[in-house]
């Protein structure tokens, strides 16, 4: 498949961030002037730090956005490693704390097991509608959200064909930074959203990235972003 919904963005690393925060917002802004409100959904991990340090100071009408997630670890909102709390913790602060935080796994919902937890937060995140921006991450694994290449019901969660939906993934070997059971959008939930954005900085994902845009395969699933034509993609590579 060519890659035409593909666009690029070079960028210094330095600067890369607080550029990336302007595009959102803009994005965010064009949508609540379109349809009266905006959806962000982010992805956890430590990558996109920066960008929402960068993004929460931005003066949009942050009353008018909702947040939400691309995956999440099975743990408490108040642990640690919740993508929930570093979304709270480095985004919802300042001018962003007007916003509207949906998390995929309720504040005060019980951890049962991953496939119940992705059905609750299958209905939770269809109900938002879809995302005007997706911020997207890669790993060195080519994995995007949770969908890693080592789970064994990846070839379902990307699966176009399906309806939008969440999926619990549990690894044999998972990472030893994060050894949890997620819950992640399938690729078709994620390729719902309007735009997505995906920014690579370091030579080592540049060289997966390069994997990716060769040809579609399981092997790396952000493979699968690249290689479609349902919504366009920026990828924001820092120089």
């Amino acid at each position: 498949m060519v890659l035409s919904r593909l666009t690029y963005e070079h960028h210094p690393a330095a600067a890369l961030p607080a550029l990336l925060a302007q595009d959102i917002a803009m994005r965010l802004q064009a949508a609540i002037q379109d349809r009266g409100r905006a959806l962000l959904v982010v992805s956890g991990g430590k990558s996109p730090i920066a960008l929402f340090e960068a993004l929460r100071v931005l003066p949009i009408a942050w009353h008018e956005v909702t947040i939400s997630l691309a995956d999440e670890r099975c743990v408490p909102n108040n642990h640690a490693d919740s993508n929930t709390l570093l979304v709270r913790t480095h985004l919802l602060q300042g001018l962003a704390s007007a916003a509207r935080l949906v998390p995929m796994i309720g504040d005060d919902a019980p951890l049962t097991t991953p496939s119940t937890m992705a059905a609750q937060a299958t209905t939770t995140l269809r109900a938002l509608g879809d995302a005007d921006v997706l911020v997207l991450g890669m790993g060195t694994d080519g994995h995007t959200a949770s969908l890693f290449p080592q789970a064994s019901n990846l070839p379902l969660a990307m699966d176009v064909m399906q309806n939008p939906a969440c999926v619990g993934i549990e690894l044999k070997d998972p990472p030893a930074n994060a050894p949890y059971a997620r819950i992640t959008q399938n690729l078709s939930m994620l390729l719902s959203a309007r735009h997505i954005v995906l920014p690579i900085s370091g030579d080592d994902k540049r060289a997966v990235l390069a994997l990716a845009k060769a040809a579609p395969s399981l092997a790396l699933p952000i493979s699968k972003i690249l290689h479609q034509d349902r919504t366009s993609v920026t990828l924001w590579l820092a120089t």
